[in-house]
């Protein structure tokens, strides 16, 4: 009882941030147009057009107390349609929605929808405000704030002293440099890694000889930012 209540309260904190955070914001509702979604979330950014939907939101995903646990991870959720999702796509690898431009292939629909405006369509509405970087969700951007601007990597490796702030990112670390996985292979050299987007990033810079960034003072080229950034 005492647990229940020490999450409703902690629940409440959350919402009355976020209502108090949002109160006067966005609260113009133009006739003939789109409501502006005036309920943002504190915790993860996305923004709502419903107070009831903001609440639903928290807690399905917020809300400390998630009574289902994963059988086969440590995942845990609060609804059995999501864990039927996570089972799925993490441990099935069924991924139902596949792209019709590229072989982007995901399981849900609103994930597929957001891939082909930010990949295809160029669609990156939220930069930051300290660099280049720009992204499709205000989520993406709030976390991108807080691991590389604010250094915030709460997740610590359990083998190294690496940390991270994603934890997609602890899993590739933890299978690619500890487990020694790398399953992605180069069709034309021995070159392996662990990630499709670096094996990418290898055939254009090295087999195509590919360097889209060029130094401003001198006639030095490179295939990635941080390169450039390391000469400058």
């Amino acid at each position: 009882l005492c647990d229940s209540h020490s999450n409703i309260e902690k629940m409440d904190t959350v919402l009355e941030k976020s209502f108090k955070s949002n109160f006067k914001k966005n609260t113009k509702i133009s006739s003939g147009r789109e409501r502006e979604k005036m309920y943002g979330c504190e915790i993860c950014g996305k923004s709502f057009t419903t107070q009831n939907a903001l609440v639903k939101h928290i807690g399905v995903n917020h809300e400390e107390k998630k009574k289902i646990k994963c059988d086969i991870c440590d995942y845990r959720c609060s609804q059995k349609s999501t864990m039927k999702t996570h089972v799925a796509s993490i441990h099935e690898g069924k991924k139902p929605f596949k792209c019709d431009i590229c072989d982007y292939s995901c399981s849900r629909k609103s994930t597929m929808k957001t891939h082909v405006a930010s990949v295809h369509e160029g669609k990156r509405p939220f930069k930051c405000d300290i660099c280049d970087y720009r992204c499709s969700e205000k989520g993406s951007m709030n976390r991108h704030v807080a691991s590389v601007h604010e250094g915030e990597k709460r997740l610590k490796c359990d083998i190294c002293d690496c940390s991270f702030s994603r934890k997609d990112q602890m899993k590739i670390h933890v299978a690619s440099v500890h487990e020694g996985k790398k399953p992605f292979n180069c069709d034309i050299c021995d070159y392996r890694c662990s990630e499709k987007g670096s094996m990418k990033k290898h055939v254009a810079s090295v087999h195509e000889k590919k360097k889209p960034f060029k130094c401003d003072i001198c006639d030095y080229r490179c295939s990635e930012k941080d390169s450039m950034k390391k000469h400058v």
